[in-house]
């Protein structure tokens, strides 16, 4: 007879309402996890659950030293995810992402056998994202959309739940190469991470000059992302909500009929329907992170930020009299009415 087992039996999948249940409690344990690490910027990590629960990919912009990788490492530990940081520079090739077939002995005899790069993980870190050529920025592309990658012929699947979060620094941009817009349009959010304010920088210089600081617990598991994922997708949208987030989105396209002049004087390209797909998906998800059972039209516009700010591209005109993308955003709100 063999000896019993010492491991736990497999637990029973989770039910919808369990599912509800763990999620209007999710927001405030991530805070007070991740929060063991990192010091403020609680819209950031709000963001990032949001496109986590959502399955989408984000965009991360900050200056240097603002705890963007910390901040990515700390949240996959609290997931429960695999981690991968790439590091990406100019001389960078797409096999170095995605893997390469090498010669390997055998009994055999030799032959060839793929090895994995490190795009094979729950979670990656694509590090200063526009500092390698359009080439390796590409090798991406399928992976984010497809969460695959073909190499030689061979498609490969990558594990699930599989995420991209990719910084940029505003700062630098000499030998840079930006990101085309059809890959920006992949990525559900662009969350931008700014200074602290005095207090939590105080905070954040007496925590990392003191001892080891306390480690996070995890809290979810790659599977129980998934199951969440379901859910958010079952919330309920009227459909004068949804059609909203479209006229929205509609309203930042220059050129067409009904949108308003600054638009027209100021956007170069506009928001497409992903954008329209990604304002509703981020909202459902944040009803069920605020205990609530329907989308509203706040919940739209709350996403509106994030979803426009590398979506809609304005032109020279506007950023000869300093107008951002964030002020165009903010006129489209005041404009659109629900």
């Amino acid at each position: 007879m063999s000896a019993p087992s010492d491991l736990p039996p497999p637990s029973a999948p989770l039910s919808e309402r369990q599912i509800v249940e763990l999620l209007s409690t999710a927001r405030q344990r991530l805070f007070a996890e991740v929060g063991k690490v990192i010091v403020g910027q609680l819209h950031v990590i709000d963001e990032m659950l949001i496109a986590l629960l959502s399955g989408g990919h984000c965009l991360i912009t900050g200056a240097p030293g603002l705890a963007k990788t910390l901040l990515i490492k700390t949240v996959a530990d609290v997931c429960h995810l695999s981690f991968q940081r790439i590091q990406f520079t100019p001389d960078l090739m797409p096999s170095d992402i995605t893997g390469t077939e090498i010669l390997e002995d055998s009994p055999e005899g030799r032959k060839l056998v793929f090895s994995r790069g490190p795009v094979f993980a729950n979670m990656i870190l694509a590090d200063e994202i526009n500092r390698t050529p359009p080439k390796t920025q590409a090798s991406l592309l399928e992976a984010m959309q497809e969460h695959q990658v073909t190499v030689n012929g061979k498609t490969m699947h990558l594990p699930e739940p599989f995420f991209v979060l990719a910084t940029q620094n505003p700062i630098e941009q000499e030998g840079t190469y930006p990101l085309p817009e059809a890959q920006l349009d992949r990525f559900m959010l662009n969350i931008v991470i700014d200074y602290l304010s005095e207090d939590d920088e105080v905070a954040v210089v007496t925590k990392t000059t003191a001892g080891k600081g306390e480690p996070v617990q995890r809290l979810f598991t790659g599977e129980e992302l998934l199951a969440f994922q379901q859910v958010v997708r079952k919330v309920p949208i009227a459909e004068d909500v949804a059609r909203y987030a479209v006229r929205l989105s509609a309203a930042s396209r220059p050129g067409r009929d009904g949108v308003p002049d600054f638009v027209n004087q100021w956007v170069s390209w506009g928001a497409g329907t992903r954008a329209s797909q990604n304002l509703v998906l981020g909202a459902k998800t944040r009803v069920l992170l605020h205990n609530r059972t329907h989308v509203t039209v706040e919940d739209i516009r709350a996403m509106a930020l994030p979803v426009f700010r590398h979506r809609i591209l304005v032109n020279y005109k506007a950023e000869a009299e300093g107008v951002t993308v964030e002020k165009v955003i903010g006129r489209l709100l005041e404009h659109v009415k629900a």
